[in-house]
């Protein structure tokens, strides 16, 4: 079937909202059509390189962001947060690794959130889900949940202003290594773990100083200056998604230009449904999250469908079991895919397999079981002679409760209730993160 931006409409398709104004959802459609893309085509090639060299075992690939971004808490001190934590765990890892990391955040338009239902009862009130701020609002009332087209304007704004600020603090000179202790976030200073990430900033003092006598300076040297974030998100919501696709003048292929990588879901990749559909004819590297449901035969045929051509960095394999099955279901699928000869980046995302309801009733992940994901992942693919390329994580920079364990902070069950914040789903906190990126160094040396 020839494929068209809008092809995705003849199939059936799961996960999405309901709207009653159909005119005015198509005046936002045509709209968004006419605005200028969020990306560049040529952006999106460049990562589809590095992610090629991920997938080789020569970079190592580090996405990470909110959950569910959100209106309310948009602003530049959040924004910032997020990213000075992903160059303290670029560094660390960099430093460790001896590679280059590829940064990818969940930023700038991860909005829209699959529900396990389409609706939600309290006290004997049903009302549709929320499904992030993109579709609808989270207060349990009739006109939040309502699904209102015009958001779709609102998220393409936010998205708009967080690119242009992430592009700022890449090329103005926060990213500078000169700055490495600047990046230390202000509630990890005193932490012991924060020391330990400025033991690390004093060793590249040190080198920027002895590679500054030798006349090597951020001054002529960009690479010392600045760097790049690629931006990421679940592509949910096909409307907006169809909207933001552009065709490249330079190469005549249509790219999604919400984002520099797309992902789709364990709940809607279905092979003969919408999402597969509409994500077999943008030219953007893609990710498909990789469940515990997947089936051998059935992995390699989505495979055929989204990378035909068997591109190196085209296509993002992002495992999601859990910590007590990865050994059970992974295993398995890596060989078939081995055997076939196909081209991926597998990456490790230890947080949506290890959700599980907190003594206090808070839905929360344990520190524990996200290490012992991320561990298993790594020594499979030793075992097996693979290259685990990545790491995929639900966290912010902020101080937030949302995620229990972790020896930097030792978050309790009870201790939840302090400062959950998320939209959705519990993330790691800075301290979790960064502790995280230190015993990850560790883990992927040991893989090699």
């Amino acid at each position: 079937m020839t494929w068209t931006p809008s092809s995705w409409r003849n199939f059936p398709i799961k996960q999405q909202p309901t709207y009653q104004d159909q005119t005015l959802l198509k005046e936002v459609e045509a709209t968004l059509s006419t605005y200028p893309p969020l990306i560049f085509a040529g952006e999106a090639r460049k990562l589809k390189e590095k992610l090629a060299a991920a997938g080789r075992g020569e970079a190592f690939l580090l996405q990470g962001g909110d959950c569910a971004e959100s209106f309310s808490d948009f602003n530049a001190k959040n924004i910032k947060n997020l990213f000075k934590l992903m160059l303290q765990m670029n560094m660390v890892l960099m430093y460790s690794t001896g590679k280059p990391i590829v940064k990818v955040g969940r930023i700038a338009g991860q909005f829209a959130k699959p529900r396990s239902s389409d609706f939600e009862e309290i006290n004997g009130v049903k009302l549709p889900s929320y499904r992030g701020d993109i579709i609808n609002g989270m207060e349990f009332t009739e006109e939040a949940r309502m699904p209102n087209p015009e958001n779709m304007i609102k998220a393409y704004n936010q998205s708009s202003s967080t690119l242009n600020l992430l592009r700022a603090f890449s090329r103005g000179g926060l990213a500078d290594l000169n700055k490495v202790h600047q990046w230390n976030l202000e509630f990890i200073k005193d932490n012991p773990l924060g020391k330990k990430y400025d033991e690390l900033s004093d060793k590249i003092d040190h080198s920027m100083k002895f590679m500054a006598a030798c006349g090597l300076t951020s001054d002529i040297m960009p690479q010392l200056h600045q760097t790049t974030l690629y931006t990421s998100h679940e592509a949910l919501l096909l409307n907006y998604e169809e909207a933001l696709t552009r065709r490249d003048t330079e190469t005549g292929d249509y790219y999604d230009c919400s984002a520099h990588m797309l992902w789709i879901g364990d709940r809607t990749r279905d092979l003969s449904e919408a999402h597969i559909e509409y994500f077999r004819g943008i030219s953007n590297p893609i990710g498909c999250k990789v469940g515990p449901s997947m089936g051998e035969d059935e992995l390699i045929e989505l495979i055929d469908a989204l990378n035909p051509e068997n591109e190196e960095g085209r296509l993002n394999l992002i495992v999601r079991m859990g910590a007590s099955k990865i050994q059970e279901y992974f295993p398995k699928l890596l060989q078939k895919v081995k055997d076939s000869g196909r081209n991926v980046v597998w990456s490790c995302d230890p947080m949506h397999g290890n959700v599980e309801k907190s003594s206090s009733g808070f839905k929360t992940r344990d520190f524990d079981n996200i290490l012992s994901e991320v561990e298993q992942f790594f020594a499979i693919h030793k075992q097996m002679g693979t290259v685990g390329a990545g790491i995929h994580l639900e966290m912010t920079g902020n101080d937030v409760t949302e995620c229990t364990g972790s020896t930097s902070c030792a978050i309790t069950a009870e201790g939840l209730a302090s400062r959950y914040h998320t939209q959705c789903d519990p993330r790691l906190n800075a301290l979790q993160a960064l502790e995280l990126s230190f015993i990850l160094s560790d883990t992927i040396k040991d893989a090699e």
